[in-house]
């Protein structure tokens, strides 16, 4: 027999390298995600249940950093703007992402140069944007409030009043976040087979028929994601409040991230009180997304 001669083999034998060779490739993934992602969340859910203040060794007080949130008005308040946010900066910001991105499908030069407008919110770092903000809404001099004047229309106190300030931070949020959205919807509909609106014309169905018939169980993929890191985004929410209205007036902006940044940074020693409101935020989240999956996942259309 030649030396040359390939030995055969049975079919599906493997050698022991071939069998462990996936797992060695993925192995320095597994590492920083162990170190950095499953090892972190583990430690904030141990501390949860500790009373710690930076300095001194931290003591097992069971579940008494989650009662003492839940008994503050203020803990209870984050959690119902922390809401309000994502609900509209989620609902929303998605609903006219996808009306710009249908509108500006058609080719034309217009619709080129507004999309790339559009993006550029995208591209600004969001603590700029936020400190822009904060000048043009400002209640003196802000520029918003010369548009209104100029217009005959009384100012507004915009973040300085706990009546508008919240409705502030949400057109910001938008304002970011709406010209992203608008590209990535816009880019999935120009993936829509055109044979597909063709027949639809033969069927003389009309532009909102084919909209819902046809875009949107095209785009749904798409939408599903999009839906997914809008959510999570509008949940861990910070830079925003932080530099705009400092959870304020009074608490009218306070989120849960920004809660928990008080807890543990402005009011020295409740570092535990932080942990438990980043445990029941982490669960907010989990919860939601498992609720996509588990709802929305059947209505998401795949090629």
């Amino acid at each position: 027999m030649s030396k040359n001669t390939a030995i055969s083999r049975p079919a599906g034998y493997q050698t022991p390298w071939e069998k462990i060779r996936p797992y060695v490739y993925i192995l320095p993934a597994m590492f920083f995600l162990a170190v950095f992602v499953i090892y972190p969340l583990f430690d904030v859910v141990v501390r949860s249940f500790q009373k710690w203040n930076l300095i001194t060794e931290p003591t097992w007080v069971g579940w008494e950093n989650y009662a003492y949130n839940f008994r503050r008005k203020e803990f209870t308040d984050a959690i119902l703007h922390t809401i309000i946010y994502a609900v509209f900066v989620v609902g929303v910001g998605l609903s006219l992402s996808t009306l710009f991105a249908v509108w500006l499908s058609k080719n034309t030069f217009l619709n080129n140069l507004t999309r790339n407008i559009m993006f550029m919110p995208h591209v600004i770092a969001l603590l700029s944007v936020a400190m822009v903000w904060a000048w043009i809404m400002n209640k003196d001099n802000g520029l918003l409030n010369m548009v209104l004047n100029f217009f005959g229309l009384p100012s507004l106190k915009w973040v300085d009043s706990s009546d508008t300030a919240m409705m502030s931070v949400i057109i910001v949020a938008l304002w970011k976040a709406i010209g992203y959205n608008t590209m990535l919807i816009y880019a999935a509909i120009q993936n829509v087979p055109a044979e597909l609106y063709e027949a639809a014309d033969l069927d003389n169905a009309g532009s909102v028929k084919k909209f819902f018939k046809i875009t949107l169980p095209m785009i749904s993929p798409q939408m599903f994601m999009l839906l997914i890191t809008a959510t999570t985004g509008s949940f861990r929410v910070f830079d925003t409040i932080r530099v705009m209205t400092r959870g304020g007036p009074g608490t009218s902006t306070q989120v849960l991230v920004y809660y928990i940044y008080k807890q543990a940074f402005i009011l020295q020693g409740k570092v535990g009180y932080a942990f438990a409101a980043a445990v029941v935020l982490m669960l907010m989240i989990g919860v939601l997304t498992i609720a996509y999956f588990r709802i929305l996942s059947k209505r998401v259309h795949y090629q």
